[in-house]
């Protein structure tokens, strides 16, 4: 059985592990760069290693000195945790060489499933639906000639992609050539692989992602699904389970083929399978997560299942302990992305020190992060901070409890999505579950209104003013009073006078 576990990863991801590590007495080990010396997670863990200066390049991305940090500690297996080398078949190679557990799938069904062109081949052969297109390289001439077989509109993807990276919507002739050389230029910096294919592009669709869950022994399930429609840029920034758009026929049809995937490539671990949905719920294939998600809290919620456990279990060549029929889900789950970012300036990174952090409590809250009063958020890194992730009975019920938790949560010295987050709870077509990947550019005025952002804002600073003058008020008056008679608050005689005058 694994005894201690490498964190390799930062911030949030890694405490979420580590707090899983701590109910099974494994002992954890953080890995940080030199700007994450004061993190959260590095304070958390049993022990904790330096592995290189700031960026990511030549630390958290540099295999060789994980490595070197899990034999120096003793570590018996590796968590990667997500993003970073968590979907790098050559550093699970290299752990099973080192003699350490990887806790994530083979390094082959990584391979097949990471390079999106080898899993649209693989999931055609398998009988999962899949996006019209051309799944090999093209050139740019070559892809002139696919396009115009496909129809527009057509969408230019890397192979080796993620995140919305090396991707490009093209509608016209015109827009090709710039399109093709922007997405490939950007998957060469971006992944060091400017392999790209064409797909048919799908006018806003849902976007719907599948957990599942397998062994080593072929057992494979899926854990029900998310909604992942609320995108900007690709990037997803609100996520909920179950989807509003479901059935129990098209979740049953969809979870079958989620694991006639996983099964495809032989998959042990927790993976995502993730599907576009059209409004007719014809739905295909998009691609695999070969790692656990950013969102797969909201699963743990409405399902009550902790997956690092599972993920673990399964490492230690245990059995799955869950059957498919086992898997039912309970209320309703919602989860928000913390970001340090600036909504009015583009959404620009907000790095800096957090002056004072206020975080929402109550029944049914989890709040996911890495950050506290005082740290210095890095430059260097993804701006997103913590998660915060609601459950409730109902999903209006969840909805009504993220508006208050949101309100609750308070950040200063930094800028913060909050408010945009508050927003989209208040949006109509969210409100009613009557939305897809276009919420976002639909709604745009509307989450960007200053008039109601401001007002939220302004209240918040005339609150603080007003409590900050009636402390100075009080201080010297109370200085010579006992407990029993000191002066609470003066603009509660302020508001008396004011209502006698109205009389």
């Amino acid at each position: 059985m694994i005894k201690k576990i490498l964190i390799a990863n930062r911030g949030e991801i890694a405490v979420r592990v580590m707090r899983s590590c701590k109910e099974m007495n494994i002992a954890t080990v953080a890995v940080y760069s030199e700007a994450d010396r004061t993190s959260r997670h590095v304070l958390y863990a049993d022990e904790a290693i330096c592995i290189g200066p700031a960026p990511s390049k030549d630390s958290y991305l540099v295999i060789d000195n994980l490595i070197a940090a899990a034999k120096q500690t003793g570590a018996d297996a590796i968590h990667p945790g997500y993003g970073f080398l968590s979907e790098s078949s050559d550093f699970a190679r290299r752990c099973a060489k080192e003699g350490i557990i990887w806790i994530g799938p083979s390094p082959e069904a990584m391979e097949m499933m990471g390079d999106k062109i080898t899993a649209r081949k693989t999931m055609i052969e398998a009988g999962v639906p899949v996006v019209p297109g051309v799944q090999h390289d093209l050139s740019l001439e070559e892809a002139k000639k696919v396009i115009k077989e496909i129809g527009y509109p057509v969408i230019v993807k890397a192979s080796a992609g993620g995140g919305g990276k090396g991707m490009r919507v093209i509608r016209k002739d015109e827009e090709i050539e710039e399109a093709y050389n922007t997405a490939k230029s950007e998957a060469l910096s971006s992944f060091a692989n400017g392999t790209l294919y064409i797909e048919k592009y799908i006018e806003n669709p849902h976007h719907i992602e599948f957990q599942i869950l397998g062994d080593n022994f072929g057992n494979v399930i899926h854990l029900c699904e998310r909604e992942c429609s609320v995108q900007r840029r690709h990037q997803k920034i609100v996520e909920e389970s179950p989807s509003p758009m479901m059935t129990a026929d098209l979740r049953k049809d969809m979870g079958e083929k989620a694991i006639m995937a996983a099964k495809a490539v032989n998959y042990s671990g927790a993976g995502t399978i993730e599907f576009l949905v059209d409004d007719n719920k014809n739905y295909y294939f998009l691609e695999m997560n070969t790692r656990l998600q950013v969102e797969h809290p909201i699963t743990e919620e409405v399902l009550r299942i902790d997956l690092v456990k599972e993920q673990i279990n399964v490492a230690n060549n245990l059995p799955l302990r869950l059957h498919q029929e086992d898997i039912v889900q309970r209320g309703h789950a919602i989860e928000c992305r913390i970001c340090a970012e600036d909504t009015e300036n583009n959404f620009m990174p907000s790095p800096g020190i957090i002056q004072q952090l206020t975080e929402p409590l109550g029944i049914g809250t989890r709040v996911d992060n890495y950050v506290y009063e005082g740290y210095e958020i890095p430059i260097f890194y993804d701006p997103m901070i913590g998660k915060l992730i609601v459950w409730a009975t109902t999903r209006a019920y969840a909805i009504k409890r993220m508006r208050r938790v949101l309100f609750e949560y308070k950040i200063t010295g930094i800028k913060t999505n909050i408010n945009y987050l508050r927003r989209i709870m208040d949006a109509s077509d969210f409100l009613r579950g009557k939305y897809d990947t276009g919420f976002i550019e639909k709604n745009s005025e509307f989450l960007l209104d200053e008039h109601y952002e401001g007002s939220q804002d302004e209240t918040e600073d005339i609150a603080i003013i007003a409590a900050y003058m009636d402390y100075i008020l009080n201080l010297e008056e109370n200085a010579t009073k006992t407990t029993d008679n000191r002066v609470i608050s003066k603009w509660r005689e302020f508001g008396k006078r004011n209502a006698m005058l109205r009389i």
